[in-house]
């Protein structure tokens, strides 16, 4: 026995016998058609969208969003749906289901170059213009000997930050001391093995 669906649109159209459901035979039917044509589809479709979103991304926020960008490309997209493939609730759910994993590797695309930014800002690219000067330098037995030549403090923060190639903030963590007052003893260490080497700065 086939079916005959009246679409807001006024066209009717004759189903034949099939083991589709009527949310199949509706979107099928009424691809193209107005919004309100539309929302009963919805009404049906959206719950399976959004708990398939749920289910990926773990975010209520995050799912309602991959949801209505769902609903929005199934309406936009109805008369490609072929309920001879799958049914409107299978379709919708591949539809969520890659657009949720879509958002979760945008947010850790996000999360990495937010990471990577911090990075940038948080470590010194370059100690200072001082540094550049005697970094180079920082070998052999004439930087031995300059460094005897700098306080206990100097050469214990300068040691750390070259030789051990940490960053002026996890040599301060390391020492317990303020950020200010090692970046001071680093510079000052720095600009008296410049003179020390013989360095021109200038």
């Amino acid at each position: 026995m086939s079916i005959d669906l009246v679409c807001p649109v006024g066209h009717t159209v004759r189903v034949p016998p099939s083991e589709t459901t009527p949310v199949d035979d509706a979107l099928a039917a009424c691809a193209g058609g107005t919004p309100d044509a539309f929302g009963p589809v919805y009404d049906a479709l959206a719950p399976a969208a959004y708990g398939t979103a749920l289910r990926v991304l773990r975010d209520p926020d995050h799912a309602a969003e991959v949801a209505q960008e769902v609903m929005v490309e199934v309406w936009q997209t109805a008369a490609t749906y072929d309920p001879a493939r799958a049914s409107a609730r299978t379709w919708v759910i591949t539809l969520a289901r890659r657009r949720a994993i879509d958002r979760v590797r945008a947010e850790q695309a996000r999360r990495d170059r937010d990471q990577r930014d911090l990075d940038t800002n948080v470590t010194p690219s370059g100690h200072d213009v001082v540094a550049e000067d005697v970094e180079q330098r920082l070998e052999g037995a004439a930087v031995r000997r300059c460094l005897d030549s700098l306080t206990g403090t100097q050469r214990e923060a300068v040691v750390d930050a070259y030789y051990g190639g940490r960053t002026y903030r996890e040599v301060a963590e390391r020492l317990g001391a303020a950020l200010p007052t090692v970046k001071s003893r680093i510079r000052d260490g720095l600009i008296r093995l410049r003179d020390c080497l013989g360095v021109n700065h200038g």
